[in-house]
Order: C-alpha cells, then structure tokens, then sequence
C-alpha cells in the first residue's frame, strides 16, 4: 500500500492544507484510539507540541479523536519531542503524540506517534493507521458511556528536566561555564535554560519568546547567525542551538564556529569507547555523513554503518544491531542509553561533560577530524524517473569512477519536496565541484527535454 499521510517522520504538511486539517487530526486520533484499544493496549494517551499557532487546533481535534475512541488524554502544553517520549514510558501511556513540524517555519505542522515503549510507530501500524484514515469510522467509535476524558497536566517537563541532568555524570557540574542557548522559540524555551542553569552554568537565553508565529524564525538549529553573534558578544564558551522540537542540536564553540552532528557523533563515541559504553563496535549514521567521521572511527577501531536519511532508520539499525549511538549531521543525535529518539539537551550535555572532564575548550574537544570537501545541490523536478534515464545513469557511473576510492557520490529524491539531491565529497575539492556540477547539468537537461 502507498503512504498518502505519513512520511519518514510523522504526518507533516502546511496548517489548515492537507493532510495537516483539523478533520484528519481528528480521523488520526480516532484511528490510533481504535487500533490501540481494540487490541488491548490500554487507553492512556499523553500530548505534547511545540509553540506554533496550530498547535492549538490540532491538539483538540487529536483529542476530540482519541476521546471518541475511548482514550483518556493527557495534555502536557509545550515540550521536546525527546520528552514525550520519555514520558510516555515514564506516564505509563499507551501512545504519545507530538505535534510539531521540527525545523520547518510556523506554517507547517505535522503529527509524530510514539508506542508504550517511546519509540515511533512501526511502519506496519503506520499503514494499518493509512487504511483506516480512508474509512468511515463512525460506527468504530466507543458508545457514550465509554467516551474518554481529557485534562492538562502541569509540571511534567519537571520529570523531564531532572531525567535530562541525571545523564550527566554525577560527579561532575556545569561551573564556570558560560553557556548561550538559542531556544529557536520552540519547545524548549523553558526546559532547556532551567536544566543548564540548575547544572551550575552561566545561561544566557535567546530566542525563548514564542508568539506562535517566530519558531525557527532565523535562529536555531538551522540558523545559527544569531548564536555565533551572541557567543561572540559575551564571549561565551559554548553556543547550543536548538530546533523548534529539540531533538537535534548544533554547538557553536568559543571562536563562533559551527559544530555539526557528525563532529558531536565523534566526540561521544570517542568518549564512549575510551569509557566502555560503547556498544555495537561503532556508530550508525546516514548516508549524508562526512567521510572524515568515517576515517576518524576506522582509527579508533570502530566502525560507522550507513542508513537511508532519517533518524527513524538510523533507530531502526541501533535497534536492530545493538549500537547506542547514532544520529545524523544535522544533529539528530540518537543515545539509546537514554533515548529513544533524538535529544538535543541531552546530547548537549554529554559533549558538556566531555569539556568539563578533559579541562579544554570546546573548540578543541570538538575538533576530532578534518572534514573532506562535501557539496550538495539540489536539482527541482516533478519526476524522480531523471534517474533512470540512461544518460543520467552513465554520468553517475563516471562520477563514480572520478572520485575512486578518494571520494563518495550520493544521488536520492528528497522524500518531502520535487528535488533530486546530489551530493559528492572527496579529497580534491575541486573534483568534487566538478562532479557536482556536471551531474546537475546532466539531470537537468533530461529535466528539461522530458
């Protein structure tokens, strides 16, 4: 079967356009309700979102849905994605639900589900859910005596502020840090400033005035202008750099340059393996990560696998073979010790504590590899059939053959927008511009004559 609603990370799109409209909202709820509490599950349902407008209308009609099926709904207000998904174990829930679109700006909205265990919902149920949104369901629902209840509950980040620091090791604090954190006006805005500052350090706090229309406004995790500005500004020693739900993170260091996730990965595995809690022999991690991290970890002894793009198939291997670290270069850091999904504070503190134990600054300790030239472009089109076409299909294998065993070629559709991305890394840079370009020329010129 198709997927029509659910993507590689939930159900997204634009507020009040399909599939993000109050009516499915409401469709989803009653979907899931069924499925969970005809199979005997329970009925305990918890909710979070971040701080965009239509958080609002499509947290009640989630709810409306969820109460129609016979669950009991607890409405948390604004959290991390991390941490719903930590109180969905922690609350004895059934499902959790996050709405949130992550880094995208306040006009988009999405739905991400969680089972009992906190982890997303297997593809399986994903599509038994698909199956059942194209449905009437009316005559599914429970009768009016088995209607479930709602209510907001208050002071659960707490639960999840104190889980965050217990991550840190005990003996050590955050003292004489000073520390900036862009909030990116999303989900975080009141976790991660109080967990930092109970730590012990300096906080100073940007971007933490949502208005339900500023999330991800240029700053966060995707724009890191304003943070490098700031860092420089109070001379800081560490910038975080949040998205709109917290679960992936940028650092800034002490000279303003931007630290990405396959550095973060680096610097924990190293720590890690070095400590004994490394598992699995190595990291997994996208297809879309720097060729420096893997040569880096093959010097440790230590392997990287390689996955589609999107954290949930980053999980899926953790998961599958036995790692407990994983993420993506975007900063997606998955921590199974901690985790079941990506957390930008509690990767944050697991780089912080390496800063605190080996007394250096943050530009040293996350300067593990020298990332190889990598460039990305990406190519509009309607038709992802470009690249079954001959001739693209012989450009990509002289490419291939240019960067030998000296570089890296990566071509795949995007699986949210009309692109084609094609990415090459190498030793010489020139090279892979080279590639680059002449691969988009070739993709588009078949574009174009089709």
């Amino acid at each position: 079967m198709s997927r029509k609603y659910f993507g590689t990370d939930g159900i997204r799109g634009k507020a009040n356009s399909f599939p993000m409209t109050p009516e499915i909202a409401m469709k989803v709820g009653m979907a899931v309700g069924y499925l969970f509490r005809t199979s005997g599950q329970g009925r305990r349902v918890v909710i979070g979102k971040d701080t965009r407008r239509s958080g609002y209308m499509l947290e009640n009609a989630l709810v409306a849905g969820f109460t129609a099926a016979g669950m009991d709904v607890l409405l948390l207000g604004p959290i991390p994605t991390p941490a719903v998904a930590m109180l969905c174990r922690s609350m004895r829930a059934d499902i959790g639900v996050m709405i949130s679109a992550s880094h995208n700006p306040f006009y988009d909205n999405g739905i991400k589900l969680f089972g009992p265990d906190g982890y997303k919902l297997s593809d399986a149920l994903e599509l038994q859910i698909e199956s059942l949104l194209e449905e009437d369901l009316s005559g599914l629902m429970v009768t009016h005596g088995e209607i479930g209840k709602a209510k907001r509950v208050d002071g659960d980040i707490y639960r999840y502020i104190e889980f965050a620091k217990r991550t840190l090791p005990r003996n050590l604090s955050l003292d004489g840090l000073r520390i900036v954190v862009d909030c990116a006006n999303g989900a975080a805005y009141k976790v991660a400033p109080a967990a930092l500052w109970e730590l012990g350090a300096e906080v100073i706090t940007i971007n933490n005035e949502p208005n339900g229309l500023n999330i991800n406004e240029e700053c966060g995790s995707t724009h890191p202008v304003g943070l490098i500005k700031k860092v420089h500004e109070v001379r800081a020693d560490v910038g975080i750099a949040l998205d709109g739900d917290a679960d992936r993170i940028l650092l800034v260091d002490e000279t303003g340059s931007v630290i990405n996730g396959d550095q973060l990965m680096a610097v924990i595995a190293d720590s890690w393996a070095r400590q004994g809690k490394l598992q699995g022999g190595g990291i997994v991690a996208t297809i879309m990560s720097n060729l420096g991290l893997e040569r880096f970890l093959a010097d440790q002894k230590l392997s990287l696998a390689r996955t589609k793009v999107g954290d949930r198939y980053v999980v899926e291997h953790m998961r599958g073979n036995g790692f407990n670290v994983g993420g993506e270069q975007s900063g997606h850091i998955v921590l199974s010790d901690f985790s079941t999904t990506g957390d930008g504070l509690i990767s944050a503190l697991q780089i912080l504590a390496c800063v605190q134990e080996e007394g250096r600054p943050l530009s040293e300790v996350c300067h593990k590899f020298e990332p190889v030239p990598q460039l990305l472009k990406n190519v509009r089109t309607n038709s992802k059939g470009s690249l079954d076409n001959s001739l693209v299909k012989s450009a990509i294998e002289d490419a291939e053959q240019r960067l030998g065993d000296k570089g890296r070629l990566v071509i795949r559709p995007s699986g949210t927008e009309p692109l084609i991305r094609v990415m090459a890394e190498g030793d010489d840079e020139g090279l892979v511009e080279k590639v680059v370009d002449d691969l988009v020329n070739v993709i588009s010129s078949v574009k174009s004559a089709a």
